[in-house]
């Protein structure tokens, strides 16, 4: 995916790509030495997440814009990608032509999103209309809190969690235990079935 990434921006016109990185630590460390005008990331990363990565560039350079291309539901990370200091979000499923309008939207100075995504704020802010997905307290969740939520929703166990995010079993029994007190679910199970419902009808609506 990254190699590919690379192929298709290095062949536009005006673009070019100035290092690739696989950690939040690389990629900052990548960022002091090249001094990109742009940086894409993925959410997903090994030990920490690309909202951490977001924020962390924000402190250190905040001038620096941020796209996230990523597999992960528009519709929820989207709005926290945007609020972390990110400038657009585009999902990999998108054309390549679509992810080259991201970053030329980006480096001119806009705000890249979805057609999609900005129906769905626009319609919350009308009166009366409720939410097109289960009104479960998700605010209340931290960022990684709602990345293992959502591969709960899509069956992953707790070893394939711990092995794709880069972080211990332990730690992912923690993270489902406050994911559990937060959304007041009685046990493992009614986490599950809230979490698989939440993709279900995120699946429909998108």
């Amino acid at each position: 995916m990254i190699e590919g990434l690379r192929q298709l921006l290095d062949s536009q016109a005006g673009l070019s790509v100035c290092g690739m990185a696989a950690t939040v630590q690389q990629a900052i460390a990548l960022v002091e030495s090249a001094k990109p005008d742009l940086v894409v990331t993925d959410l997903t990363l090994p030990g920490r997440n690309g909202l951490e990565l977001i924020k962390d560039l924000g402190s250190t350079h905040p001038s620096l814009p941020i796209i996230v291309l990523s597999m992960h539901d528009e519709l929820l990370y989207a709005e926290r990608v945007l609020r972390a200091g990110g400038r657009g979000y585009v999902t990999k499923n998108s054309p390549p032509q679509r992810i080259v309008e991201a970053v030329h939207c980006v480096l001119a100075g806009d705000v890249f999103a979805s057609a999609a995504v900005t129906k769905h704020f626009l319609q919350a802010m009308l009166p009366g209309r409720s939410p097109a997905k289960p009104s479960f307290p998700l605010d209340r969740l931290t960022d990684r809190e709602i990345e293992i939520f959502e591969l709960i929703g899509h069956a992953k166990s707790n070893h394939d969690i711990s092995s794709q995010l880069g972080i211990s079993p332990r730690t992912v029994d923690v993270h489902r235990a406050h994911i559990r007190e937060k959304l007041s679910l009685e046990d493992g199970n009614a986490l599950t079935r809230h979490a698989i419902r939440w993709v279900e009808v995120g699946m429909i609506s998108n």
